[in-house]
């Protein structure tokens, strides 16, 4: 594959460092990171080990890099964590990355998720040590971590927007604040969010009246995009968002490669076509040599200049694609929350838990695929059809036949306005002559009731043979009508490509319609206001100010011991009931 041979050769230029090896190497301090961030969590809630060992204090508790279902904290800084892994995603997107050289056919797709697996393991400390509760060792072991990146994918900065120097000033700057707080208080207090601020903002502009005037819209409000204050992309959205433009970035990089090379190739045709002409002493097949070299090297200057123009054109519409599909996903989310869900399609009225939890998992990766394979499709049409106008109406005007293709553009012309101008008259007829007046002066529309009845039959008669051959044109425009929406549409993964009926059999389209679903029931502030006051209900936290409702703490610090509390109750029971004690198992 020549995008391999790219990134191959991209690697060559880090000098002697092997980044397939240094990857290999990578997971040993991994692990060590992933450890030592475990040994450092909390656990919610206390074990039989903590029984057996009480110096764990419930320590040793699972590492989440990520929360998937909802999260709106370290949202940027997460985003550039993956997009500091968006040279290996790239690297799998074209499978050039496989830990085993040598293995069947068969096994490919296991070596393949085995590679996913051991590029994950590397990347986990970058996610970890941000999302771990451990304020001071996580950006320590952060900051030393994606250091050493830093310095090994130095030379790779300079040719894509890598996020390893954000992350350093984001690691530095989590340890200084930790290590100056743990300095001046002497203790860290770590507090867990139940309810966000944006989202009681949102219960609470549901409960206020309507404005009876509306605020006036910019334009750029009316025609873009317009901010909303209780509306907070989950970090899954940033990250996705993020990692898809750094992707594509790379993407056409490497695709702009991969063209000069083939150029280069055909550059090199094209002189040896020129010297092997001047070459041969036959004259009677030299005009005709000279006339095919001077098509060819027409042909390579137009596919440079198209494909240079298209390489742009594709390029912006994926752009404009991600973030559409960001406002999009609010779009969706609000009418979720507020009940509507008639934009959905029939077939996902009600759909399986296990496809929505699935779907959370899938929509980041598949998203980024659907947006470089929907850029290259795009590319790639538009760059046929490019070539087309150029060979149909461009060069024909250079090279001095202008007026045939006026003619000839002058021709279709008259024929399609023909067309369309009979499809018109039939409407126009049937209006007219073949239906009943209106029944009511204020009517739109005539009733559909027939009149004339024997005219309309023979109306229909003589119009069927014609409407045949209509038909095969209609079909065919049909056609080159899907191809094209549904090459244009590829990368949206918000909406379907199928026809009405078959929206199933679009695997995209299904993971974005569970991923809302799973958004909607973990992250819609009503629900979350609602579950926030019973619990604040329960745990007797009724007596707390308004102003802060939002934080509580999910854990206590203190240890029970179920031994302890049994000899309590044990206590408690006797002497309420002296009677008992006679009744005791003694003591032996």
């Amino acid at each position: 594959m020549a995008s391999l041979q790219v990134w191959q050769a991209r690697n060559e230029t880090c000098g002697s460092i092997d980044l397939g090896l240094f990857l290999h190497y990578s997971l040993i301090p991994s692990f060590a990171i992933i450890v030592v961030l475990s040994c450092l969590e909390r656990r919610a809630r206390r074990s039989p080990v903590d029984e057996k060992w009480p110096l764990l204090n419930r320590r040793c508790g699972i590492v989440v890099p990520l929360d998937f279902a909802g999260a709106f904290k370290n949202r940027w800084s997460l985003g550039f964590a993956f997009g500091a892994t968006a040279n290996k995603v790239m690297i799998l997107f074209s499978e050039g990355y496989t830990p085993l050289q040598v293995v069947p056919k068969w096994m490919q797709a296991i070596v393949l998720l085995i590679g996913a697996l051991e590029v994950g393991v590397s990347s986990y400390p970058f996610f970890a040590c941000l999302s771990t509760h451990s304020q001071t060792a996580g950006p320590a072991l952060g900051f030393l971590y994606t250091g050493t990146w830093f310095v090994i994918m130095n030379i790779h900065i300079i040719l894509c927007p890598h996020g390893q120097v954000f992350l350093l000033g984001r690691f530095a700057y989590k340890f200084v604040n930790a290590s100056w707080v743990q300095l001046k208080m002497g203790h860290l207090k770590g507090e867990s969010s139940f309810l966000e601020g944006h989202q009681a903002q949102y219960v609470q502009q549901l409960m206020r009246k309507p404005q009876l005037q509306q605020p006036q819209k910019s334009w750029f409000q009316q025609k873009v995009y317009e901010w909303d204050p209780y509306f907070h992309f989950p970090s899954r959205m940033i990250i996705t968002a993020m990692l898809a433009l750094i992707c594509l970035y790379m993407f056409v990089v490497t695709e702009y490669h991969v063209y000069k090379l083939v150029l280069h190739e055909l550059k090199n045709v094209q002189m040896f076509l020129e010297e092997f002409t001047t070459s041969i002493n036959v004259s009677s097949n030299t005009s005709e040599a000279v006339a095919g070299i001077q098509s060819f090297t027409e042909f390579i200057h137009v596919t440079e200049g198209v494909w240079m123009f298209t390489t742009f054109s594709a390029c912006l519409m994926c752009v404009s694609y991600v973030f559409h599909i960001l406002a999009c996903y609010r779009k969706h989310m609000k009418r979720l929350w507020a009940g509507q869900k008639q934009f959905l399609p029939l077939a996902f009225g009600k759909i399986s838990s296990s496809l929505c939890v699935a779907s959370i998992a899938r929509y980041s990766g598949w998203q980024i695929a659907f947006i470089l394979w929907g850029y290259l499709i795009l590319h790639i049409v538009q760059c046929l059809f490019g070539i087309l106008f150029m060979y149909s109406f461009v060069l024909p005007i250079k090279h001095g036949e202008g007026i045939e293709v006026v003619k000839s553009l002058g021709t279709g012309i008259l024929t399609v306005a023909i067309v369309v101008g009979l499809m018109v008259t039939q409407i126009t007829t049937a209006r007219s002559f073949f239906l009943q007046p209106k029944i009511l002066p204020s009517d739109k529309e005539k009733p559909l009731a027939l009149d004339n009845r024997k005219a309309f039959h023979n109306f229909n008669y003589f119009l069927f043979f014609y409407n045949v051959l209509l038909g095969l044109s209609a079909c065919l425009f049909r056609l080159l009508g899907s191809v094209l929406v549904g090459t244009w549409l590829i990368a949206r993964i918000d909406r379907t490509i199928m026809p009405k009926g078959y929206e199933n059999a679009d695997r995209g389209f299904r993971t974005w319609i569970g991923m809302l679903f799973m958004d909607h029931y973990h992250t819609n502030p009503t629900l979350v206001c609602f579950c926030h006051v019973l619990v604040v209900a329960t745990r007797g936290g009724l007596q707390q100010k308004a102003t802060g409702f939002r934080n509580f703490s999910n854990a206590t610090d203190y240890r029970i011991s179920s031994k302890a509390r049994t000899r309590w109750l044990l206590l408690y029971t006797l002497l309420n009931n002296p009677s008992l004690s006679s009744l005791r198992k003694p003591k032996s």
